[in-house]
């Protein structure tokens, strides 16, 4: 299993109860001693971009929900490093944040592809000490993330290819009952 870091997968365990978690996908854009975070990759939220950037009237782009913390906030992810100065790269060619009012202006000129940019509510955070706890108890399985992955064309289809990237006896679990006890 590969530690949790900048630019890791976290897998929710097919059998993972929590609702907040249920068959997701994390994007750790952070992972530190003092806590980590990232980014829910397959859980989209009820409004699309112009719902909550009245500027953006008209890009209905999707807006996922990052995670249960700041759900006040707006972040994005993207792949365009020489037009959206201050972005952090997380992975090779995938950046978290930057100058929002850059984004909004290439979004409103229709000079950026926006499959190449992803928009999250709030953020996954853990406390010094927590996803390490997590990781002992199972909770998640773990992979290095891709472009492909990070920026799907499918959202719902992240967790069963992450699984699937991860190779070998993994690849079973996408068919895995959510519960067991059903079977």
């Amino acid at each position: 299993m590969i530690e949790p870091a900048p630019g890791i997968l976290l897998i929710a365990d097919p059998f993972l109860k929590d609702p907040n978690f249920l068959r997701t996908v994390v994007f750790l854009c952070e992972h530190k001693e003092e806590g980590s975070f990232g980014f829910v990759l397959n859980r989209q939220y009820e409004n699309t971009l112009d719902e909550l950037i009245p500027e953006l009237e008209g890009h209905k782009l999707p807006v996922f929900y990052g995670g249960p913390v700041q759900i006040d906030s707006l972040h994005f992810l993207h792949q365009y490093p020489d037009l959206i100065p201050g972005g952090q790269e997380v992975i090779k060619g995938v950046y978290w944040g930057g100058d929002f009012d850059a984004l909004v202006n290439l979004v409103k000129s229709g000079a950026i592809d926006t499959n190449k940019i992803r928009f999250y509510i709030g953020y996954s955070g853990w406390s010094e000490g927590q996803l390490d706890s997590e990781m002992n108890e199972k909770t998640w399985l773990t992979v290095k993330a891709n472009r492909k992955l990070v920026f799907h064309k499918d959202f719902t289809e992240i967790w069963k290819d992450s699984l699937r990237h991860m190779g070998g006896d993994y690849e079973m679990m996408v068919n895995f009952p959510i519960d067991p006890q059903l079977n």
